[in-house]
């Protein structure tokens, strides 16, 4: 303990070691927000094309396109909706951190586990921004189907 401040440098760094995850729980939360907000308008759009596809007479070419943008569309959904859940199962992770780094003094937790449980966390949203990233391509996609289809021939787009 330092004298003159009153102040035990070892438990600001065990403070500072349990805040770091909770910034990171944070952060998460925002972001299960953005993908939460993508979940929701990929669904959104999907319900609108295939609204779309209903109202169109049988054999008409558009019906071909809504039919590719729906299977991109339900891809997107599901690479979404796993970014999400591994987003909450690093929120989990990062609590877990800061539990452990609270527990270690009074329960002898080893130094090891709240390391290994932050640095799975770390790895949760990696896996994050892999499925974000594939969502985004399959975006480009969707997009490149509606751009050939206003564009192109009708020879190139499909059944008439």
């Amino acid at each position: 303990m330092d004298g003159t401040l009153g102040v035990d440098i070892s438990s600001i760094r065990v403070i500072g070691a349990a805040v770091t995850p909770a910034v990171m729980v944070s952060g998460c939360g925002i972001l299960a927000t953005g993908l939460d907000n993508q979940v929701a308008r990929v669904t959104t759009r999907m319900r609108d094309m295939v609204r779309e596809w209903r109202t169109l007479p049988e054999g008409h070419r558009r019906r071909w396109v809504l039919r590719q943008e729906v299977a991109i569309m339900d891809r997107r959904h599901a690479l979404l909706a796993r970014a999400l859940l591994l987003d909450y199962a690093a929120i989990l992770s990062f609590v877990v951190t800061s539990l452990l780094y609270l527990l270690q003094r009074r329960f002898g937790v080893p130094e090891v586990a709240p390391v290994v449980s932050f640095s799975l966390g770390v790895v949760l949203l990696g896996g994050i921004a892999l499925y974000a990233m594939a969502s985004l391509r399959l975006s480009r996609r969707a997009m490149q189907l509606e751009k050939q289809e206003l564009f192109e021939e009708p020879s190139a787009r499909g059944p008439e």
